[in-house]
């Protein structure tokens, strides 16, 4: 009789473990605080998955450290998929080469579901500097080394690395300027303080629509939809110049293979769907979704491409 009565006191406990995921509401954790564009991005991408779901799919900022905090909270998360994280290149790609330690493995403890968006960026000047395009400027910059400043968001950040890895791949003798962050950074350069960056391109838009900077090229593969009349660094013949800013999509690596799947399709419906495009247009931000084994190749290469960055400058904290 005692057997009997377990047996069905454990019947509601399985019953429960077999409702289909989600049965609840999801939790997505986005490293960066409120009103940025990585929140943006993700609360766009959480209201498509919402509808995706049929459950509600709930924002968190967990910022710091560049992101590392909220995928770390996401990594050590129950792998259930009730908790997702959006990531940017910081936390998985930049900060295992330039923290000294990081409180998770990157192939170990994550899930990939999809990237989620491409921010191209775009390389812009002082229009003080005496040059009108890429090729003057790398020539200038050869004919007077270390004259030219460009100014980033701060030390180890993409928009530092993207200078550095122009630097590297002309071989000209430029000088990394940090700041606390884009908006001091281009105060400075629209005020000549520094002569040149390379911004996400919704930052420095209106700047360039206005005369007050000059656009020189898109560092990636493909142009700008707001700039269209601006070149490639693929087409200047600088195939390797490309920072694009980017979003992606983790779990806990443990997340059961079927809830990874349930996950991945809301996620690439979402990002197919006309709203969650429109909203990230906004923001200068184009939807790309993807296969996990897509994302988790794109990561390595990632990887591969800014530790050597990394390592090349000494840049370690």
């Amino acid at each position: 009789m005692r057997r009997i009565l377990l047996i069905l006191g454990l019947v509601p406990l399985l019953a429960f473990g077999q409702q289909p995921y989600p049965s609840k509401p999801v939790r997505l954790i986005v490293g960066f605080p409120a009103g940025g564009p990585a929140d943006i991005f993700g609360r766009a991408l959480a209201q498509g998955m919402a509808a995706e779901l049929g459950q509600p799919v709930v924002v968190e900022n967990i910022s710091g450290v560049g992101g590392v905090l909220g995928v770390d909270r996401a990594a050590k998360a129950a792998p259930d998929g009730y908790t997702l994280c959006i990531n940017s290149a910081s936390p998985l790609v930049i900060a295992p080469y330039s923290l000294s330690k990081i409180p998770y493995d990157v192939k170990k403890d994550f899930a990939f579901i999809t990237l989620v968006v491409r921010v191209p960026e775009v390389l812009a000047v002082h229009p003080a500097l005496p040059i009108a395009n890429l090729g003057e400027l790398i020539s200038y910059a050869k004919t007077n080394p270390g004259k030219i400043n460009f100014g980033s968001a701060g030390s180890g950040s993409i928009t530092h690395l993207a200078g550095e890895l122009l630097k590297a791949e002309a071989k000209i003798d430029i000088v990394h300027v940090p700041y606390k962050g884009a908006a001091p950074a281009v105060n400075d350069l629209l005020g000549g303080q520094v002569q040149m960056g390379i911004f996400d391109v919704p930052i420095l838009l209106g700047h360039i629509r206005s005369g007050k900077l000059k656009a020189l090229a898109i560092t990636s593969a493909k142009r700008a939809p707001s700039l269209p009349e601006v070149a490639t660094t693929l087409e200047l013949h600088y195939p390797n110049v490309n920072s694009d800013n980017w979003y992606g999509l983790v779990a806990a690596a443990a997340t059961p293979p079927e809830v990874q799947r349930r996950i991945h399709s809301a996620a690439v419906a979402a990002l197919r769907s006309r709203a969650v495009d429109e909203q990230f247009a906004k923001v200068g931000g184009i939807a790309s979704p993807g296969t996990p084994q897509e994302y988790t190749a794109f990561i390595a290469a990632e990887q591969a491409k800014w530790s050597k960055i990394v390592q090349a400058i000494g840049f370690k904290e």
